[in-house]
């Protein structure tokens, strides 16, 4: 029985409550930084598996493509939407959150990015070799195809269900007929972990070292949210649990605004159809498939630089990055309770244990390396928490790992311009290069 999309969209809310009261009363959870959406979801997912593994495989399960016009116009193209194409019931939120990063990244910000960019960016090629390498060398051992390896690396990992899916009837046509299936299974095990190991690992470092966030600075603060009054204050080594509705928060700080929040509104659905139109203008005249955000995002940037550079102040970031909020949580929650959990049960044990494998290499890569390249602070360990996400899952999960980090020790800007712009747009470009050239080598 396949549960309809609207009803599953309709259920994220109060899944997300339920998570958020579980992660600020749970101490292992909240210790732990679990963020709420992975919390409420992946609880859905349980109690789902559990009735599939008692009444059958397939008796209950959750729908989410959605063909409605009324729905769909926002994120397609005309030339899509009249062909009434199929779209994830959650892709408004997915879309809308990420143009809120766009929207927030304002040219002051970036150009004191720079160089920490090109440093994310280089630790993130460094890591995508390694991962295959972990993958192809685990397979080889245990006398599986490369290929095995391979899927179970940056395909479906560093890449997530989109770059598995893209490349799967590619390295199925190499000779690994389940290619498809083996990617979307790696991918979903990815996503579990990623919102699973980001939060302790960020944690950890901040305690151990006595990390704590820097003074707040107005033109670079609220990139995705602010922290609840109060926590940029909290001592490191002894925060205080969150027991508040982040969700419920910001839904009411624009309610008390509503002009000003209908007005951004407007702006983010601006960001939303044009960046379908700039999509299909990319991907027809360049001949370049990125993720389905990318074009909002995009218009999302030019519209802020334009705004500064116009010396407006109409576009408010901590406007922008309450209506984030909302987004992510709402995306996050639903992709998670989507989730088949009993693809995992069933997977082989060759890629169980190399996505294990995959966990603690990342794990291990996030807290060293990446903590220690970008510079041994309170910014780096949220972006190592961060990286945990993109690593193993997808962007959005590194962006609910950080927020669980910052809203209990303070706000950490510049982590939250870098990860998305490297995670959601820069690596897809390397990824897909070396997946390609390992592709041909291994099935030469």
């Amino acid at each position: 029985m396949l549960l309809s999309p609207w009803l599953t969209l309709a259920s994220a809310v109060p899944v997300l409550l339920i998570g958020e009261q579980l992660a600020s009363r749970v101490r292992l959870l909240s210790r732990f930084n679990i963020p709420a959406p992975v919390v409420g979801g992946l609880g859905v997912c349980v109690l789902v598996l559990i009735a599939n593994l008692a009444f059958g495989p397939a008796a209950f399960g959750f729908e989410n493509s959605v063909n409605a016009g009324w729905w769909t116009w926002i994120v397609l193209p005309e030339v899509h939407w009249l062909e009434r194409r199929s779209v994830d019931v959650s892709r408004p939120f997915l879309v809308g959150f990420f143009a809120c990063i766009g929207l927030n990244a304002s040219g002051k910000l970036l150009k004191s990015a720079g160089r920490q960019i090109a440093l994310l960016l280089a630790l993130v090629v460094a890591f995508i070799a390694l991962q295959n390498m972990v993958g192809v060398g685990l397979a080889l051992l245990m006398g599986q195809s490369p290929l095995l390896g391979l899927l179970c690396g940056s395909v479906s990992l560093t890449g997530g269900h989109g770059t598995a899916i893209g490349f799967g009837d590619v390295i199925a046509a190499k000779g690994l007929g389940e290619a498809r299936v083996v990617g979307i299974t790696a991918a979903t095990f990815g996503l579990v972990a990623a919102g699973l190991m980001g939060g302790p690992c960020g944690g950890w470092l901040i305690r151990r070292f006595g990390l704590r966030a820097a003074p707040s600075d107005d033109s670079a603060t609220d990139i995705i949210a602010s922290a609840p009054d109060g926590a940029a204050a909290a001592p490191a080594e002894a925060p205080k649990p969150r027991v508040q509705s982040a969700f419920l928060t910001e839904a009411a700080n624009i309610v008390r605004t509503p002009l000003r929040g209908l007005s951004h509104l407007l702006v983010l659905a601006f960001c939303l159809k044009a960046g379908a139109w700039l999509s299909l203008l990319l991907q027809e005249r360049g001949g370049i498939t990125f993720p389905v955000y990318m074009g909002a995002m995009i218009v999302g940037i030019g519209l802020r630089n334009g705004h500064d550079l116009l010396r407006r102040n109409w576009l408010n970031t901590k406007v922008v990055g309450q209506i984030a909020v909302i987004c992510l949580g709402v995306f996050l929650t639903n992709a998670m309770m989507s989730l088949n959990l009993i693809d995992l049960s069933q997977t082989a044990l060759p890629m169980v244990v190399i996505l294990f494998a995959q966990v603690f290499v990342t794990a291990a890569f996030a807290m060293t390396a990446a903590f220690w390249v970008m510079g041994r602070d309170y910014e780096a360990a949220v972006i190592a928490a961060g990286y945990c996400g993109f690593g193993m899952g997808a962007t959005p999960a590194a962006i609910a790992n950080m927020e669980s980090i910052v809203a209990r020790y303070g706000p950490a800007p510049k982590a939250f311009l870098l990860v998305p712009l490297v995670g959601a747009f820069l690596l897809d470009f390397p990824n897909a290069l070396i997946i390609t050239a390992l592709i041909n080598f291994l099935s030469g």
